[in-house]
């Protein structure tokens, strides 16, 4: 029996049952193993025996893995830390249960619980990698279910925490943001136009909207917590304390940290990946990138980046995200280099790439930090394109990601402002985007043109936005409640500083042209001044801040890693024979 959770009373969710064909690719999503397939799966797991009524696994608990029931069924069921419960679907033999987090063993989103007697093969985490690998016929078909699934976890916001509080708040789309990057399903309740909502933050004693509340599926509270704290609680990091060696750590998930881990794991090198805030980077926020070849109709950043990181972790790559890099050791003590992060874990790798990106500058404008999340904004996704519905709003910048964000918004807003300093869009934005801003009739292109200025009340939102066009124009202002600045880019390198890699003057980092390697040969033009420590992507001078260049250099970097890893193998052995 399927049911469809989408209704809901002042008691709850009220599930009722829909036909199976009703549900979007339900066939992929959930399909029926052949004993020929089963066949396959065998020597990848155990045989097990859950008597009526045990459960498989809970939600917010670790899961052990993928079942593939051979006898029985199992009921799956939904369930929020507020005590709903609303059944989703029934599985059974030939049938499969788990969704794209049982890849790392994350905990899991839904409750299963045996029907009668059931009998399952149980498939570790580590040994769905391998299965996935070993066949690629039934891999793809598992990979695509547990992407699809996913995916439809998320759109029924089921397993995850339901956040509490004015939707358009600073905090509330702080987190909103977090948990929609790292493609976590949670449910947003905001007591202006939910009674429900009101009432626990009532009695909460929560006193201020704009603060959230955060319910985890364990009933556990969080006050307006960070990101960090959230991810914790909800386990999305691993809190080993112990120190990890890999042969590549791998700073940012943008695109080019995701080819990189996505070609060296598949090569057979141990590789971590470790992010501040979500996989995708800066890319991943964009809402259609059209000139990537291989998708002619256009893929969302997120879309691309969520491939990449589930394509990541198929091939083994360990994913510490969120995690922050505080400084690293390139004293390369036994061959090593150690990297310091937020969660009081060291990291040990032989190589080291850098992939960390660069974020938007903040402009020299009067007022903008104080506005930052509360009417200003560094990326255009549905939930701020719901804040900017049929209202003005300016658009800064004059590069691609602002011209994809201009057609974005548009579509949502009543009109669309765009500033840039320079005299037009060509010099710095792709011919097809500006042919669309310029059939776009509620985008106006506002050349010469820089914000002077901002304003709004006390502890509020932005409420205007003052302008200067030309050096010497004369001031305007209007009343504009949302900016989004995509200009200029600053490199995210502070955790590099003091530890010898090089420098261009704006801060990105210098790869190539350096000393040689111990066997002799030239450096690749990918790595640092520090031995083994590699830069790619948009961070590294020189590069092309494009998606395509960013991917390529990924895969590249993997060729130069391997080459650096064979040569400190053979000066090792030089060494030893020396002695």
């Amino acid at each position: 029996m399927i049911y469809d959770v989408e209704d809901e009373t002042p008691e709850g969710r009220a599930p009722h049952p829909v036909a199976a064909a009703a549900l979007p690719r339900y066939e992929a999503t959930f399909p029926v193993l052949s004993a020929e397939e089963i066949g396959k799966v065998r020597p990848f797991g155990t045989v097990g025996r859950y008597p009526a009524g045990t459960a498989l696994f809970e939600t917010g608990k670790p899961g052990p893995g993928m079942f593939v029931i051979l006898a029985g069924r199992v009921a799956i069921t939904q369930r929020d830390g507020l005590g709903h419960v609303a059944p989703v679907l029934e599985q059974g033999p030939g049938q499969f249960l788990a969704e794209v987090g049982q890849l790392s063993g994350q905990p899991a989103l839904v409750d299963g619980h045996a029907i009668g007697d059931v009998e399952a093969i149980l498939v570790s985490p580590e040994d769905i990698r391998s299965l996935l690998v070993a066949d690629a016929e039934l891999g793809e078909k598992i990979t695509r279910a547990l992407i699809l699934r996913r995916t439809s976890l998320i759109d029924r916001r089921a397993g995850g925490p339901i956040l509490i509080g004015r939707a358009s708040s600073r905090d509330m789309v702080r987190l909103q943001t977090f948990l929609s990057r790292n493609a976590w399903p949670h449910t947003i309740v905001d007591p202006e136009e939910d009674h429900q909502g009101l009432a626990l933050l009532v009695h909460y004693r929560v006193e201020n909207p704009d603060r959230p509340l955060v319910v985890c599926p364990d009933g556990w509270l969080l006050r307006n917590p960070g990101e960090a704290e959230l991810a914790r609680q909800l386990g999305m990091l691993s809190q080993s304390t112990d120190r990890r060696q890999f042969d590549v750590a791998i700073v940012g998930s943008g695109p080019a940290g995701l080819s990189a881990a996505v070609y060296a794991a598949s090569e057979g090198l141990s590789v971590v990946v470790l992010d501040a805030l979500s996989f995708g980077g800066q890319a991943g926020a964009s809402m259609r990138i059209e000139n990537y070849v291989g998708f002619p109709a256009g893929i969302t950043g997120q879309e691309l980046a969520a491939r990449a990181h589930v394509q990541a972790q198929k091939f083994g790559a360990e994913m510490l995200i969120p995690t922050t890099v505080k400084g690293i050791d390139c004293s390369r003590a036994d061959g090593q280099l150690i990297l310091d992060l937020d969660v009081g874990l060291d990291v040990a790798a032989k190589t080291v790439v850098v992939a960390s990106g660069a974020k938007y500058r903040r402009p020299d404008i009067p007022g903008l930090q104080r506005f930052e999340g509360r009417g200003v904004w560094y990326w255009a996704s549905p939930i701020e394109a719901k804040l900017c519905s049929k209202k003005e709003v300016i658009v800064v910048g004059g590069g691609n990601s602002a011209g994809q964000a201009v057609v974005y918004l548009a579509r949502h807003a009543g009109s669309v402002r765009m500033m840039v300093r320079g005299k037009g869009l060509a010099s710095s934005m792709s011919q097809y985007l500006i042919d669309r801003i310029e059939a776009t009739p509620n985008i106006s292109v506002m050349v010469q043109t820089a914000i002077t200025g901002m304003d709004g009340p006390p502890d509020g939102d932005l409420a205007q936005v003052t302008w200067r066009i030309g050096k010497d124009g004369i001031e305007e202002t209007a009343p504009i409640e949302n900016v989004f600045i995509f200009a200029g880019a600053e490199p995210a390198t502070a955790w590099l500083r003091g530890c010898g890699v090089e420098f261009d003057r704006a801060g990105f980092i210098l790869t190539g042209d350096h000393p040689a390697s111990p066997s002799g040969e030239p450096r690749s033009p990918l790595e640092t001044a520090v031995p083994g420590l590699f830069a790619i992507g948009d961070v590294r001078a020189g590069s092309v801040k494009r998606v395509g260049a960013a991917i390529g250099e990924g895969s590249q970097v993997v060729s130069a890693i391997h080459q650096f890893l064979a040569a400190e193998m053979d000066a090792a052995r030089h060494a030893e024979a020396a002695e």
